[in-house]
């Protein structure tokens, strides 16, 4: 918050900063307006440091709701909405959250009377913003009146105890191998990742970012919100990343000059965009799954666009490599950004590379699990394990070869999933792709590789990779042909649910 203050002092009050698809742009000054009237409404009852539940898409009332709650010392935890009542109900147990804020036109459009239920079944009292709006008198607005005008004195005091290394915001896994678990950052930690980022690349107040992922992700709040938001840079919130034939006709509309996503939905947008949908756009980067070639070449070639790939984790606040304009390797993640020591442990079976392991400013304070709840969990020695095998050249260049959970033992032998699923993607780079491992009684593991493709055939799969002069191991044992590859709210393949669909089919 105290950043908010002053991205507000080194531009204007007037700046306009924040704008969604009610067309309605907001300046500082209504920011914190907005952040102190709703925030001294949402935190009645609740004591200083309490953890409080936000069940909100990508739009204005989203960002207050955020940084009200840190005018007044609370702490946000973003919840995933995209995972299903249970992994919520379980999130909200593990962080300590009895009380989560939403809103009942979201609930509505977005089809989750269903998960509202669960949620206040299992005794966590639900509040919706429309309600509270209600609620709210001219006492309390004249109150945040006041206090934008003298906003420093006002968070002083609204909210005396401060700290640097307490948690900021809590956010959740995804859950792609495992059930989801609560991740503190603090202050320091996203802080430091947004000022590690920024001293990457190149922006300024004239720059527009397009935020189309969602802020319960790391990468669509910190990157997509607060690093422009703090830095005095205009933000764009778009409610869903799926809606491939309306995004780019918003990017166009917005004149946005920045965006963020992930290889999924960027594959999407370029299906139905329009050549100069895209022709404000400087930057354009890339995380969450792997890059694919099919889509860096359409992106380059029919809109003149380069993707910047990276990497992260949301136990990294989330960016822990990047390539930039000045900096860029295609194939790779980029050179780690500043401030990040590392080391690559050895994987038994595996020749090139080494498990990575990150130490930094950036690296959360902890977990919170389920099965501990309230207890926070921090990394021994304030050293991450990503739980990836990555090989980093001479030049500091870091290219991912797979997750250390995602490589099947075949024969002895150790195959990566990921690059069985590139073979695949190489082949028929039109389709989507991914691939599972099932136990196999007489080789150990056997892949299996589902596909959109209606004429996927293990026999081509396998000619394609004899004339490529890729190992046999490498050719999944079975093929299945799918309408689509599930997948998770922030872009993710699921694959929790890949296995369930492989397990089903075999």
């Amino acid at each position: 918050f105290q950043s908010l203050l002053d991205a507000r002092d080194f531009t204007s009050p007037k700046h306009l900063v924040l704008e969604d698809i009610e067309r309605n742009p907001v300046s500082y000054r209504r920011t914190l307006i907005g952040s102190f009237v709703l925030g001294r409404a949402m935190t009645r009852g609740t004591d200083h440091g309490a953890h409080v539940g936000l069940l909100l898409p990508n739009a204005v009332a989203a960002v207050l709701a955020f940084f009200g709650l840190h005018a007044w010392g609370r702490v946000p935890a973003m919840l995933t909405f995209t995972t299903g009542s249970s992994n919520m109900i379980n999130g909200c147990k593990a962080s300590g959250v009895s009380l989560v804020y939403t809103s009942r036109r979201f609930i509505e459009m977005g089809k989750l009377e269903e998960v509202a239920a669960a949620i206040e079944a299992a005794g966590i009292r639900l509040v919706y913003l429309e309600d509270l709006k209600e609620e709210i008198g001219g006492g309390t607005k004249l109150l945040g009146m006041i206090a934008s005008f003298a906003p420093r004195l006002s968070y002083w005091l609204c909210c005396r105890n401060r700290d640097p290394e307490g948690p900021g915001v809590i956010l959740f896994t995804s859950g792609t191998e495992g059930s989801p678990k609560g991740v503190v950052l603090s202050h320091t930690n996203i802080q430091a990742n947004r000022y590690q980022v920024s001293s990457m690349i190149d922006f300024g107040p004239t720059d527009i970012v397009f935020n189309v992922l969602p802020v319960f992700h790391s990468f669509g709040l910190t990157c997509g919100t607060l690093l422009p938001l703090l830095s005095g840079i205009k933000v764009f919130l778009y409610p869903s990343p799926l809606h491939y034939r309306i995004v780019p006709e918003m990017v166009y509309e917005t004149n946005a000059t920045i965006m963020f996503g992930t290889d999924t939905f960027l594959a999407g947008y370029a299906r139905f965009a329009n050549p100069y949908d895209f022709y404000s756009i400087r930057y354009v980067f890339t995380g969450a799954e792997k890059l694919k070639e099919e889509t860096r070449k359409v992106w380059s070639e029919r809109y003149g666009v380069r993707i910047f790939e990276g990497y992260g984790a949301t136990e990294t606040a989330p960016v822990l490599a990047m390539n930039s304009p000045m900096h860029n390797q295609v194939g790779s993640v980029g050179k780690l950004v500043p401030g990040i020591e590392y080391r690559l442990d050895a994987v038994p079976g595996i020749k090139e590379g080494g498990r990575l392991q990150v130490h930094g400013p950036n690296i959360m304070s902890g977990y919170l699990r389920i099965e501990d709840p309230g207890q926070l969990q921090p990394p021994k020695d304030n050293w991450y394990d990503t739980g990836d095998i990555v090989t980093i050249d001479e030049a500091g260049y870091v290219t991912i070869q797979g997750r250390a959970k995602r490589f099947a033992k075949i024969a002895g032998e150790m195959v990566s999933l990921a690059a069985v699923e590139g073979v695949a993607a190489k082949l028929w780079p039109d389709y989507q792709h991914a691939v599972a491992a099932v136990p196999d009684p007489k080789k150990g593991e056997q892949l299996v590789l589902v596909s959109t493709n209606p004429d996927a055939s293990r026999d081509a799969l396998s000619t394609y990779a004899r004339e490529q002069g890729i190992a046999a191991l490498s050719v999944p044992a079975k093929v299945i042909v799918a309408d689509e590859i599930p997948v998770l709210g922030t872009g993710k393949t699921d694959y929790r649910g890949l296995q369930k669909i492989v397990e089903g089919a075999i």
